[in-house]
């Protein structure tokens, strides 16, 4: 039977189908609209869902399951988003709401969980047995799969690795500490060292890319330009993907994966990104002269990811 995946994320809710091989079929999508009452986005979201299916000519009879990833700290056991800071939510029973409107079984998790849980199932991480998702896009983002289970800690909030501290006292992150991950190696944090550079450097090929406005730097005019050879931007990325190197040679230390997946907007930039990112931490990991060690490759799923993992929750439940 088909399943529905729903990524909500803080511009957008997006829903689509699954089927039984884990292959994303028709997806729609619509604003978020934050801010919003709890209430109201659990009826948008069924509403979604609902338009979803009316235009495939199916009803929910056609649905085992609808699985959600969402922004926060999810709480299976109270069926409360326990803080999602983008959403306002702060204990709010939005599992509770959804489960009450939906016909169906509804599964909810964290959405770089689902997104990683995505990956391990039908992308990057198909056919292994343990997988660590690192997400880059306006924080860190991350999901820990091991023995083909999401790792979810005993409050499920593990998964953070954007919030290990790689610099002593160093920059401030959202989060409230110094030197964290997220703080050095987000493509916000690459955006901030971009623009800081400039302001150094007024030969830069950046200033011309971003037509001399600096709201308008992004990180695919920072590689662009590193590609072109400008100075100012291979400066750049090369002490952000150092920094991000550390992280990632943290994570393997720890947790030793079969295979880490880097997705988020910044793997767009393909093997400009990926090949610094596997030989820069090659020296750090501890196992370096192990016969097997950690396989670094890139998302494969793109935007899909969140929402065949939040419509496969169902199999992870199945697990537990």
């Amino acid at each position: 039977m088909l399943r529905i995946g729903i990524d909500l994320g803080g511009t957008k809710i997006a829903a689509g189908l699954v089927d039984e091989n884990r292959v994303l079929g028709p997806s729609i999508q619509e604003p978020t609209g934050l801010p919003r009452p709890a209430g109201e986005l659990a009826e948008a979201i069924y509403h979604l869902a609902y338009r979803l299916l009316k235009e495939q000519g199916l009803t929910f009879q056609d649905v085992e399951s609808v699985g959600i990833g969402i922004p926060g700290t999810v709480n299976k056991e109270t069926d409360c988003i326990e803080y999602a800071n983008n959403f306002g939510f702060e204990n709010v029973p939005f599992l509770k709401m959804l489960k009450e409107l939906f016909p169906c079984p509804v599964y909810g998790e964290n959405d770089a969980k689902a997104a990683a849980w995505g990956e391990y199932l039908a992308g990057a991480g198909r056919g292994s047995r343990s997988m660590t998702a690192v997400t880059l896009g306006t924080g860190v983002g991350g999901g820990i799969i091991l023995n083909g289970k999401i790792l979810e800690g005993h409050n499920g909030a593990a998964g953070e690795l954007g919030h290990m501290v790689i610099h002593q006292n160093g920059r401030p992150c959202t989060c409230g500490r110094r030197g964290c991950l997220e703080a050095y190696a987000s493509a916000t944090a690459l955006v901030s060292r971009a623009k800081e550079a400039m302001e150094h450097c007024e030969t830069s090929m950046l200033w011309n890319l971003c037509g001399r406005n600096l709201s308008e730097v992004n990180g695919r005019i920072i590689f662009e330009a590193s590609k072109k050879g400008d100075p100012t931007a291979c400066e750049v990325l090369d002490s952000f993907t150092e920094d991000l190197s550390d992280g990632i040679a943290n994570i393997i230390n720890i947790l030793q994966p079969e295979v880490l997946c880097i997705g988020g907007g910044l793997s767009g930039a393909g093997e400009a990104l990926l090949a610094p990112v596997r030989e820069k931490p090659a020296p750090k990991i501890y196992s370096r002269a192990s016969e097997k060690n950690t396989r670094i490759v890139l998302a494969e799923l793109g935007n899909g990811a969140g929402i065949i993992g939040a419509a496969c929750l169902n199999e992870q439940m199945s697990k537990n």
